[in-house]
């Protein structure tokens, strides 16, 4: 038989039918948020790197910070929903800023230059992301353990090393970082679901699960190719 003349159900590609239409709504106003924070966030990385305008990483990270807190402090509702997209679009410009900050800016230039070099790890990442869509409820979560002691691990080792100063454990540790980051949008992803079918709705809050996870992958990716680039080891 030709496989060429098979047909494909393109209809039957984008069906959950493990998951409710309520979580499948769900699921949209979280994904439309998580675009308008990509967006924001854009142009406050836009605003950092090219125009050079009130760079205060120190600053903006705890304003960063504040607006979290301020946004968990918030209850989710009818009345505060349009307060809380205000303090998320506002997070996620200044997390915007914040990223290319906490590099050198010869680093983080050049890194965001080279737009083709962050083809297949962003690839990599959306084929993680359908993949917990397509998963059994719960059947990622059991990689919230896992991936806890990874970080935890990770952390202890970045505090070894800023004794040690060894390139290759901080390599390794970069590139280690980069993987949990990956294994924590799959998680997050189920657990958003796992959320939703057990009445809990507020897609503002899991967006920002999910922007956390991109924006930090967004920062290693920046750090790797700019190592690529620079060919000086890890940033000052």
């Amino acid at each position: 038989m030709n496989v060429f003349d098979r047909n494909i159900n393109f209809d039957a590609l984008f069906k959950f039918s493990h998951i409710s239409a309520s979580t499948q709504e769900h699921l949209k106003r979280v994904y439309a948020s998580f675009a308008l924070c990509m967006f924001v966030a854009a142009t406050g990385a836009y605003i950092n790197v090219v125009t050079h305008v009130f760079q205060f990483s120190l600053l903006t990270g705890l304003g960063a910070l504040g607006l979290m807190v301020w946004l968990t402090a918030t209850p989710h509702s009818r009345e505060t929903e349009q307060k809380r997209l205000g303090m998320l679009a506002g997070f996620a410009f200044l997390m915007g800023r914040w990223a290319p900050g906490t590099l050198p800016h010869s680093m983080g230039s050049r890194a965001l230059g080279r737009g083709g070099d962050k083809g297949p790890n962003t690839v990599s990442t959306a084929l993680k992301w359908l993949r917990a869509l397509y998963a059994r409820r719960r059947s990622f979560l059991y990689l919230g353990g896992f991936l806890l002691s990874s970080l935890t691990l990770m952390l202890l080792s970045s505090v070894v090393n800023a004794f040690v100063g060894s390139t290759w454990l901080f390599t390794a540790n970069l590139y280690l970082g980069l993987m949990i980051m990956c294994g924590f949008v799959l998680f997050d992803t189920q657990l958003i679901i796992e959320k939703a079918e057990s009445g809990d709705k507020d897609y503002i809050w899991h967006c920002v699960d999910l922007f956390i996870d991109f924006a930090n992958i967004f920062r290693k990716l920046l750090m790797i190719l700019g190592m690529t680039e620079v060919g000086n080891g890890p940033p000052g």
